[in-house]
């Protein structure tokens, strides 16, 4: 019983499609789709929530209960803890329910001094379930031959909105 519950947790937390849609010397995107088993609301309330899900190793603190979003425009996905602070990234629009966008050079790709920008869409399903479609945008200088680490990004969005569908469908995310 354990290892089947085990095994629905790692399921639900692959997604149902995921592409490295573009990928060059100036730039790439990155597209992953979740199947979460709540209704968009609660979808989008767990998004606000990254300190919940977030995984911690992909923080600067080391520890994602130091990670908060506040979904208004204009509101900061930040990182504060004793010694230091970093905005990850600023809400462009929100859209309860339905969409968020972040303006969001997560990681490494901060100091590259890129355009990011991060949209989580949630479309309702039947019976209560959501589709989360994440898609990451980056450009920038192609002396930085963003095409390099395109895979790398890829599977850390992955990740990390793996651990998001899982907290939003189960309450965990792991």
């Amino acid at each position: 019983m354990r290892h089947m519950l085990a095994l629905c947790l790692v399921l639900a937390a692959v997604p149902s499609f995921a592409e490295l849609e573009r990928s060059a010397a100036d730039g790439f995107i990155v597209s992953h789709v979740f199947e979460l088993k709540v209704a968009r609301q609660a979808a989008y309330q767990a998004l606000g929530h990254p300190e919940l899900w977030w995984p911690s190793d992909h923080t600067l603190s080391g520890k994602a209960g130091n990670l908060s979003l506040d979904l208004r425009a204009g509101g900061c996905f930040c990182e504060e803890w004793d010694g230091g602070s970093v905005q990850h990234g600023t809400v462009l629009a929100t859209m309860p329910g339905e969409m968020l966008r972040l303006s969001a050079a997560l990681g490494p790709l901060q100091a590259l001094a890129v355009t990011a920008v991060l949209t989580v869409q949630l479309e309702a399903l039947d019976e209560g379930r959501t589709r989360a479609t994440v898609t990451y945008r980056v450009s920038g200088d192609s002396s930085h031959s963003l095409s390099t680490i395109a895979p790398a990004v890829d599977r850390v969005i992955g990740e990390q909105f793996g651990r998001f569908a899982r907290y939003a469908s189960t309450g965990r995310s792991e």
